[in-house]
């Protein structure tokens, strides 16, 4: 993940308030760095001030605890700027593919959607796949968002069947899974991570994969 993608926010003219976004930036970044580093049941609050070089009450004060540092490292890992609250489906790429008629077209848009969206957030699910392992809350938390997850690539294949149908006729619940795999954050890292594919192999990978897996 990018580092960028935890520090790309705008700042509001305010003094006080753009201070204020910088010091939740620099704990988000502390906290990212650690939970790769160190896992993160291995990360403490103390030694996320530390990295971060903020006092442990500033530290407290914005978060409270590492659930919901995880929670919003999530959210500002999962989505373009300034769509960081918004639900998937209401975005303006994944609402303009929607809209599109062409099958293929539909294919690059939402490949293209994937790819960005797991550049971010793919290292963030692995640490809450982690986490999971030992926290009861945060795997509440994952399954929720995977549930989410499957809900939205339910969402894609409608879009899609409803320009045309699937190859072999494919019943919904068989090409949402198929979805649902190939554009999983594990797939991702794995190629892109593991094998040292850049992001736009992966994307047009994933493109190629899923009309052959689903268009006539």
């Amino acid at each position: 993940m990018s580092e960028k993608r935890i520090t790309r926010r705008k700042y509001d003219s305010s003094r006080r308030l753009a201070q204020a976004a910088e010091t939740r930036d620099r704990i988000l970044l502390a906290a990212y760095r650690l939970f790769s580093k160190h896992g993160y049941s291995g990360t403490t609050m103390q030694a996320i001030a530390d990295e971060a070089a903020i006092a442990f009450q500033t530290v407290y004060a914005n978060f409270k605890n590492k659930r919901k540092m995880l929670v919003e490292l999530f959210n500002v890992s999962s989505a373009p700027a300034g769509e960081e609250h918004t639900p998937m489906p209401e975005r303006a790429l994944p609402r303009a593919a929607g809209l599109e008629r062409d099958q293929r077209r539909q294919l690059q848009m939402f490949s293209q959607v994937v790819a960005d969206n797991l550049a971010g957030v793919a290292p963030i699910s692995e640490i809450m796949v982690d986490a999971a392992r030992t926290e009861r809350d945060i795997r509440k938390l994952l399954e929720r968002l995977n549930s989410q997850r499957l809900e939205h690539m339910g969402l894609f294949v409608n879009q899609l069947t409803t320009n045309d149908l699937l190859r072999g006729d494919k019943d919904f619940a068989t090409a949402r899974d198929i979805v649902w795999a190939l554009a999983s954050p594990e797939v991702f890292l794995m190629l892109t991570r593991d094998r040292g594919w850049p992001k736009e192999q992966y994307r047009l990978w994933l493109e190629e994969a899923l009309a052959c897996a689903l268009l006539p």
